[in-house]
């Protein structure tokens, strides 16, 4: 049995009462564990989220040691991490990059001094597996420092949630493969198979971004990866897709990017304090704005049928007092309201 949020988590068939702990994660499990496929792995009931429900999303981090201030920034990390937790939302979405190196266990230390005021607050945080996971380090060191950084996903490199009766989460793990056949896919296909009627919005999180900004002389792994383009490919071709909203947040890349391709919302929210990462922008990304760089988060606000996305960024992450701007503005519906 693993960890659960507060609400209800089924078991067995069973449902298991638990109560939400605010300051550390509560964990049931030793080893490893298998993601459900009938169901979420864990659950949040309408009454204990706002209305309208908001999540941030938003990754690439690198928390590390202060004195660190090439590979990131680390007053606007902080700086990000401070204004989310004014914001109060109700899930926090983590795209991965979260420490710089996983396999160095002061970098969660470090991770869990500057959030503390995400736990204090009793903030749930969803993250997802990214590449600096794995760096310096075993595969099975760097998951090990992962697990006790998050316990309550020990034995877990992907999982669902859901919030809310509209709100299902699929955070997944862009290391492991997302090809057809995939484990990994499977699982994906038979969540989707299961997933209740009441669903609105379906939310994918993950590192390695599945449609970018391609940038002529750029690399493999930041111009978009098979591996990701296979997931766009999935997505696409589920009939889900006249039923439900499917938004993909991810990052990878440290700057802000969105697409609207084949009905689905693409995100790319690298911004949370990890080296900026220039980008000549594609038509096709909606977000046009020269301003750089784009230290930020997104805020997706849920009512009813309608998704409502902010992002809000750094103005300059050099002064004083921190100034935030909102600088994207977008909304879509869910099928059956109408719309885009």
């Amino acid at each position: 049995m693993r960890a659960a949020y507060a609400g209800y988590r089924r078991s067995r068939g069973k449902m298991l009462r638990l109560r939400w702990l605010s300051v550390s994660w509560f964990v049931l499990c030793l080893g490893m564990a298998a993601p459900r496929t009938d169901g979420p792995d864990f659950r949040v009931e309408n009454r204990n989220l706002s209305r309208p429900m908001r999540i941030v999303v938003y990754g690439d981090m690198r928390f590390t040691d202060a004195a660190e201030t090439q590979a990131t920034h680390p007053k606007a990390r902080r700086a990000l991490v401070n204004r989310i937790a004014e914001e109060k939302p109700d899930a926090i979405l983590l795209s991965g990059d979260i420490p710089w190196h996983g396999g160095e266990a002061n970098d969660y230390a470090v991770y869990r001094s500057e959030t503390k005021i995400w736990r204090a607050a009793g903030l749930r945080i969803y993250p997802a597996l990214g590449n600096h996971e794995f760096s310096k380090g075993s595969e099975e060191a760097c998951l090990a420092n992962w697990w006790n950084a998050f316990p309550q996903l020990r034995g877990l490199r992907y999982y669902s949630v859901r919030l809310g009766d509209s709100v299902y989460v699929l955070n997944l793990d862009s290391n492991s493969a997302l090809t057809a056949g995939s484990e990994q896919i499977v699982w994906l296909g038979k969540q989707l198979a299961n997933l209740p009627a009441a669903v609105r919005f379906v939310l994918l999180n993950l590192h390695h971004p599945p449609v970018v900004d391609f940038q002529k002389g750029g690399d493999d792994s930041h111009n978009g990866r098979p591996n990701e383009a296979a997931l766009a490919g999935f997505l696409a071709a589920s009939p889900l897709r006249s039923r439900v909203r499917f938004v993909v947040a991810a990052g990878h890349i440290h700057n802000y990017e969105r697409f609207y391709q084949d009905g689905i919302v693409y995100l790319v929210s690298g911004g949370g304090g990890a080296t900026p990462r220039p980008v000549v922008r594609e038509s096709k990304d909606l977000y046009q704005d020269k301003g750089f760089p784009n230290y930020h988060y997104v805020t997706l606000a849920v009512d009813g049928a309608r998704l409502h996305g902010t992002m809000t960024r750094l103005a300059d992450p050099d002064d004083a007092a921190p100034r935030w701007e909102e600088k994207d503005h977008f909304e879509v519906y869910a099928p059956d309201a109408g719309g885009q």
